[in-house]
C-alpha cells in the first residue's frame, strides 16, 4: 500500500560504475550522472539518509584488457582506486546541485577524500548529509555488492537499493523470453534456490544474515527511486 511518505529513513544505495557511463563504451556520461543525482536529490528532499556504494567498472573497464594475466589482488586495488575517481564525480555533481555530500574511502588517500570512519558517517547522515562510499571494501578479492552489504549493515540502513539496468527480478530473461514475469518479492531463499544471481554470494549472505532487505530497481526509470522509497510497486524486494 503506497504510502504519503517515505517507508523507509535510510537506505544504502548501490550504483554501479556501468551505469554512469550512459550510452558511452566507458568513462562517465555527464548527462546520465546529473540525472541520477536529480533522482537522489529528490528522495533527500522527502527526509530520506542516503548512503551509497559505487562500483568502478566504467573505468576499468577501459584497462581491464591490461589487467590480464595480473595478480588478482593488484588488478582490485586498481578497481578500487576506479570507485574512487566514480565517487568524487558524483559526489562534484551532487554539491553543484545543492546537496552536500562526503565521500569516505575504505583505503587511506587522505589528501583526496576522508577515510571510512563509521562514527563520522552516521554523524554526516543525521546531519542530512549524502555518503558516499569509496575504495569498496577496501580489501581484494570483495566486490561492492560486498561494500554495500557490509556498510548497509553498519550505518543501520533499512534496506539496500541495488540500482541495475532493469526493473526487477524476472522469472526469466525477458530480452530472451516475452512471457517472463516480474517478483513483487520474494525470499533469500527462494532467489538462492532459482540461482537469480541477485548479488554476488558473499554480500547476498551477508544481507541475509543481518535481516537487512534488498530491493532491486531500475536507476533508468524516472522516478523510480522516489517509488521505492514511498513503498509503491516498483521492482523486486528480497526479504527474510
Amino acid at each position: 500500500m503506497p504510502s504519503d511518505r517515505p517507508v523507509h529513513k535510510r537506505i544504502l544505495l548501490k550504483l554501479s560504475g556501468e551505469a554512469l557511463m550512459g550510452d558511452d563504451a566507458f568513462g562517465i556520461n555527464h548527462a546520465t550522472i546529473v540525472r541520477m543525482v536529480d533522482e537522489i536529490a529528490e528522495v533527500t528532499r522527502l527526509g530520506v539518509e542516503v548512503a551509497v556504494v559505487i562500483g568502478g567498472g566504467n573505468i576499468f573497464r577501459g584497462v581491464a584488457g591490461g589487467s590480464v594475466g595480473m595478480d588478482r589482488a593488484t588488478a582490485d586495488y586498481m578497481g578500487m582506486l576506479a570507485t574512487v575517481m566514480n565517487a568524487l564525480a558524483l559526489a562534484d555533481t551532487m554539491n553543484k546541485a545543492g546537496l552536500i555530500a562526503r565521500v569516505m574511502s575504505a583505503i587511506a588517500i587522505e589528501q583526496v577524500v576522508e577515510p571510512y570512519i563509521r562514527p563520522k558517517a552516521l554523524q554526516y547522515l543525521e546531519e542530512g548529509k549524502v555518503v558516499v562510499f569509496a575504495a569498496g571494501t577496501g580489501n581484494p578479492f570483495f566486490t561492492t555488492d560486498t561494500a554495500a552489504a557490509l556498510r548497509g549493515a553498519e550505518i543501520g540502513a533499512e534496506v539496500v537499493l541495488k540500482a541495475t539496468k532493469v526493473d526487477g527480478v524476472y522469472t526469466a530473461d525477458p530480452k530472451l523470453d516475452p512471457t517472463a514475469t516480474r517478483y513483487s518479492a520474494l525470499t533469500f531463499d527462494k532467489a538462492m534456490a532459482g540461482n537469480l544471481g541477485i548479488m554476488d554470494a558473499t554480500a547476498f549472505a551477508l544481507c541475509r544474515d543481518q535481516k537487512l532487505p534488498i530491493k532491486v530497481f531500475s536507476i533508468f526509470k524516472h522516478g523510480a527511486l522516489k517509488r521505492v522509497v514511498m513503498g509503491e510497486d516498483e521492482g523486486t524486494l528480497v526479504h527474510v
